[in-house]
Order: C-alpha cells, then structure tokens, then sequence
C-alpha cells in the first residue's frame, strides 16, 4: 500500500507514505543527538549520511491495519546516551506523527547505523 486512506464523514483522506517519512525524517532531525538520517547501500554494505532534502529515505513508512510502523536509521552524536536519544526520537515522532495524521503508530523501530563526532 503506498498510500494510507481515512474515511470521514465529509468524504475521504488520502495521505501518501513518502509524505509521512519526510514529515517523520523532518522530526528526527530535530531530536537532540541526531547528526543525520543514514542511507544504507545493500550493493556496496556501507551506511552514508543523508543530506537533510533526502531525510525521508532513512525513513521506512508500513501500514497495517490502519496503525503505523516506522523504522528510523540514524547516525547519533558521539557521547550522548544512544537509549536516551532513541526514547526522546520515539516519543517526539509518536505523538507529532499521530497529531499529524490522525493515524495511530503502533511501533517505531530505531536503527544506530552510525556514530559521528559533531564539531
């Protein structure tokens, strides 16, 4: 499904997936102790840092049974708490994401693919 539809009473709402994940990848780079949203290459095996335009390609958007699940690969800053970060980045998307679409989210998981030291 690329697209996540809500019946209302004055008619229908479609909202695309990719507009979820630049909306979600846009969050992220928010949270304190996010350098970046990281790409990962399958061909070649290695994570790259995304330039904040393509923020949403570190972003996987799934829907089923009308709740959502969003998967984050980040790159964190070197010395913060990984936990911390990952719970802040949780409930910061949770609730912007549901204010957002008005669709539940029912899991967020959170990938470190990456430590980079922030000057």
């Amino acid at each position: 499904m690329k697209s996540s539809t809500m019946d209302t009473h004055m008619g229908n709402i479609t909202i695309d997936k990719e507009v979820i994940g630049q909306y979600a990848g846009g969050i992220a780079m928010e949270c304190f102790g996010i350098v970046g949203m990281a790409g990962y290459n399958m061909k070649d095996g290695f994570v790259r840092l995304l330039k904040l335009d393509s923020a949403s390609r570190g972003v996987q958007v799934t829907m089923r049974e009308n709740k959502l699940s969003l998967d984050f690969h980040v790159i964190v800053a070197y010395g913060v708490s990984v936990v911390a970060v990952a719970n802040n980045l949780i409930d910061s998307v949770k609730y912007k994401i549901e204010e957002f679409t008005g669709i539940p989210v029912d899991k967020i998981n959170v990938y470190v693919e990456g430590v980079r030291v922030i000057d």
